[in-house]
């Protein structure tokens, strides 16, 4: 009887252990973005201010294209949250579920981005050596360091930067100066000892990068 009962025991600690592994195999699969779903919310939802695939629409909106998932999934859902405010991309997130979420950031990534180029060549050389060297003084550190030599970034950690449009980087620079992007506090603090002239030239170089 006792040995019955052992038998029993480890019978249902078998069959909980695979239910278990079973429930996370499927919270795997059901994880996986779906590149379809996430184009088709992109045309129904997206498309106005960031064309069909996310590249190149109006200078003030951003390039989505090769865009890491990781943080393209993050800034939606800081919007979403009103962390990150934007008025038209407060209301925009707000009704997409955890699903569009990561299947528009998969979309968007799994575009490849196209060059951009400089187009201030008074400016390059001060662009060049901000984002390869910072400066020392104000206590910028290179930006290089997290984005990369070519502005490619790394995924979970920092965006893609290379090929951005100048405006939009330009924009999100100066407001993390002023203090209306604070969804990132090393941003802000770097941001904070920037001035005009030199969000210019950064913004200007960076969108070169290749």
């Amino acid at each position: 009887m006792k040995r019955l009962s052992s038998l029993i025991a480890l019978a249902s600690m078998v069959l909980t252990l695979s239910g278990v592994a079973h429930g996370a195999e499927a919270k795997a699969k059901a994880a996986k973005p779906d590149l379809a779903a996430g184009e088709a919310k992109a045309t129904a939802v997206c498309v106005a201010c960031h064309t069909a695939d996310g590249s190149r629409g109006a200078a003030t909106y951003p390039i989505l294209q090769g865009q890491h998932p990781e943080y393209l999934a993050k800034q939606l859902t800081e919007f979403k949250q009103g962390v990150r405010k934007n008025p038209v991309m407060n209301g925009m997130a707000a009704p997409l579920t955890p699903e569009d979420i990561r299947n528009l950031s998969a979309f968007y990534a799994s575009k490849k981005a196209k060059d951009g180029f400089a187009k201030n060549k008074d400016t390059v050389a001060l662009g060049e050596k901000i984002y390869r060297g910072g400066i020392a003084k104000k206590a910028v550190p290179a930006c290089a360091a997290c984005h990369g030599p070519n502005g490619s970034g790394i995924p979970s950690q920092y965006p893609r930067l290379g090929g951005q449009q100048a405006d939009y980087t330009k924009a999100q620079l100066t407001a993390f100066r002023q203090g209306d992007r604070a969804n990132n506090a090393p941003m802000v603090a770097i941001a904070a000892n920037l001035s005009d002239k030199e969000i210019d030239a950064l913004s200007d170089y960076i969108a070169g990068l290749r």
